[in-house]
């Protein structure tokens, strides 16, 4: 049985660690710990060592102590130099179709782009970003209503059913496919401030960002009031009235029984069902939204409003200290 040192700090590496268990020995975990985590779970039940570590400095050392067979990699944030990678034999899974999405948050991007599939890839890591032989792949459909984690769930599916059989099979000499470097395109690093809704865009734009984003990711924003507004469940309208007077990010209708919203975007009609002030319980909008003459998004009269209501308290900090 082969030797397997786990590298995951992220969602993947349960199944990813689920899947090494039944084909591999582990011999350690180097995953942040925190309470609650399956990952760590699962791996003391399985008397593996967990080393919350994840420099590479620290990796570098655990490999020159263990001597793997192979070095698994589900879910981390680093580039791995070549130094790193020539101690072992390194494995990668990467939640995309390579050569075709190497980077970051490539199962989001995937939604945001009205992508038909997402993809699950294991290949061998070189020093340049998500490069090396494949050794599996498989797409899998995108659905309208998928949401990131819907995808996450059935793509870790995928891995649980796979990665250990596919680790052993590289260790057994399968070389894999070279991948065409001239075909790669890449998906930059997302942050929650990349998360607004321009109401302006169409529908199936601002409906796809919402599914892209959808917990555990920080959610689609918007603003109502002056109030950051998170955004977790919508849909486009079946049969929307035509509006040709139409100003995006404008409320025109709202269920009292059922508690959805209708709101206009730049092409069509979105029905909301789940919003999120910061630090509030999620709540269905019609209990936040109460006219049809509320509109979403920043506005220039919210921020002079807030300039003037600022300007106030200042005059009044003076005053209160003379």
């Amino acid at each position: 049985m082969f030797n397997v040192l786990l590298i995951g700090i992220g969602t993947t590496t349960l199944s990813a660690l689920e899947s090494l268990m039944s084909k591999c020995h582990v011999q350690g975990v180097v995953r942040n710990i925190s309470e609650d985590d399956p990952v760590i779970s699962l791996a003391q039940q399985a008397n593996i060592p967990i080393f919350s570590n994840t420099l590479q400095r620290e990796i570098k050392s655990l490999i020159s102590k263990f001597q793997p067979d192979c070095v698994v990699v589900s879910s981390y944030n680093q580039i791995l130099p070549a130094s790193l990678i020539g101690m072992s034999t390194f494995i990668n899974v990467h939640y995309s179709p390579l050569p075709q999405y190497r980077g970051r948050a490539n199962v989001n991007w995937a939604i945001i782009n009205d992508e038909p599939s997402a993809a699950i890839t294991i290949h061998k890591l070189e020093p340049e970003l998500d490069a090396g032989n494949i050794l599996f792949q498989q797409l899998i459909p995108i659905k309208f209503d998928d949401t990131v984690a819907d995808l996450y769930e059935n793509l870790n599916k995928i891995q649980q059913q796979n990665l250990g059989e596919i680790v052993v099979k590289a260790l057994e000499g399968y070389a894999g496919v070279v991948q065409n470097s001239n075909e790669a395109t890449y998906g930059c690093t997302r942050l929650p401030e990349d998360g607004e809704i321009n109401w302006s865009d169409s529908t199936t734009k601002i409906s796809s960002l919402i599914r892209a984003l959808v917990s555990p990711f920080p959610g689609a924003y918007t603003y109502f009031q002056g109030k950051k507004l998170l955004i977790w469940k919508a849909k486009p309208v079946d049969k929307p009235l035509t509006y040709v007077g139409r100003i995006p990010g404008r409320v025109i209708s709202i269920s009292k029984t059922e508690g959805f919203i209708d709101i206009l975007t730049g092409d069509s009609i979105l029905r909301i069902f789940e919003v999120q002030f910061i630090g509030e319980e999620r709540t269905a909008p019609a209990n936040i939204i109460k006219s049809v003459k509320s509109t979403f998004g920043l506005h220039g009269s919210d921020l002079l409003n807030r300039i003037q209501t600022l300007e106030e308290e200042i005059i009044k900090l003076k005053e209160n200290a003379k």
